[in-house]
């Protein structure tokens, strides 16, 4: 859910290279949000009566708990799946309007004319396009950072050990942009040498948002070391118990695999070499998004698996449910995204000649 914030900032520090990234990195956004909402309708129980968490009038005077992390959790996913929708729409329009135009058959073209709204490419609907664009990403920018706060905040408010942390509201900030980062980064080098897309992704692109990885990495890296020496440092018994146990203990496999991938592999991306090599970001991307949700699974199985008492301890294992709820997700996503791939164009038409052009002038 953060690749919107990557391409919204760049829109609004100017940065025309966004647009090798911008169209599909907003669409994996929407589909993992429409993936990530399902799963509050598989844990609520009774799916008949999720409306039970819509604050409405009702005769059981049952209103939602406004303390509860869960309901911040919707008010601010929503509101940010819903100017994540608005910022991706207004760039596609004039490409929609592109493929009305050039629509052999009626369908496809009344299919195309209905959301391209009567573009025409005047003038003053470039204007309106661009003012609701940087509108938007204004609004985006600042709502990412609020949205992953909010999460961090979900844990950070409860009193279990490996939750209980102030850093966590940042740490999920930067943790959401890395993992964003490599999943962009994973689609632009695969689409780069599927569709032979050399010229529009450069390896110039490449290098920028490699470099902006490496950042996140750093970031996330330090934000690992002084959970654990705030534990240490903090005197809190059961804090320092469950750090130890969480690194030594039958679950640690997950610590060091998290620490592995988003700590020490990231570092590969100090070399330019690296950054712009396809092959290689590729395998990075994949490795830092293994190690993204290695390490929501130390934040949640793990720390459940330690509360207090130590005669509760009980580590996490695997059921066949649990494999397959993790599993099934992947299909639904990739059957979105290969839809989107087969009837959008994942890059912007519009803007990327637009940006050619000024380029071939500055060369001149």
């Amino acid at each position: 859910m953060r690749a919107p914030f990557i391409s919204a900032f760049l829109l609004l520090m100017r940065q025309s290279w966004r647009t090798a990234f911008s169209r599909f990195a907003e669409a994996m956004t929407l589909f993992a949000l429409a993936v990530a909402g399902l799963f509050p309708l598989f844990h609520v129980g009774r799916v008949e009566l999720i409306y039970y968490t819509i604050p409405y009038p009702n005769t059981m005077n049952l209103f939602s708990q406004w303390r509860s992390p869960l309901i911040w959790d919707a008010v601010a996913i929503s509101t940010y799946g819903l100017v994540s929708l608005l910022f991706w729409y207004i760039d596609l329009i004039p490409d929609l309007a592109s493929m009305r135009d050039k629509a052999r058959t009626r369908v496809a073209k009344f299919m195309y004319a209905i959301p391209a709204l009567g573009w025409r490419g005047d003038a003053h609907h470039w204007q309106g396009l661009h003012r609701t664009a940087f509108f938007l990403a204004a609004i985006a920018t600042p709502l990412v950072i609020s949205v992953h706060s909010v999460v961090g905040l979900d844990f950070a408010i409860s009193q279990l050990p490996g939750w209980h942390h102030t850093i966590f509201p940042p740490f999920f900030v930067a943790g959401a942009i890395f993992s964003g980062l490599a999943m962009v980064m994973l689609f632009a080098a695969l689409f780069r040498s599927a569709y032979k897309m050399q010229t529009i992704i450069t390896d110039e692109h490449m290098n920028k948002a490699g470099i902006l990885m490496l950042i996140t990495g750093l970031l996330v890296t330090y934000g690992y070391l002084i959970e654990i020496f705030g534990a240490w440092f903090s005197g809190d018994t059961y804090e320092w118990a469950y750090s130890v146990e969480r690194v030594l203990g039958p679950l640690g496999w997950s610590f060091w695999g998290m620490m592995i991938f988003n700590a020490v592999v990231v570092q590969l991306l100090w070399f330019r070499s690296v950054r712009t090599n396809p092959t290689a970001m590729v395998l990075i991307s994949l490795a830092i998004l293994v190690g993204m949700w290695l390490e929501r699974f130390v934040i949640i199985p793990v720390s459940l698996s330690y509360p207090f008492l130590e005669n509760m301890w009980d580590p996490f294992t695997f059921g066949i449910w649990d494999i397959l709820t993790v599993i099934s997700p992947f299909g639904l996503f990739l059957t979105a995204m290969f839809l989107f791939i087969r009837f959008v164009p994942v890059i912007p038409i519009a803007e990327t000649q637009a940006t050619m052009i000024e380029e071939a002038h500055h060369v001149k």
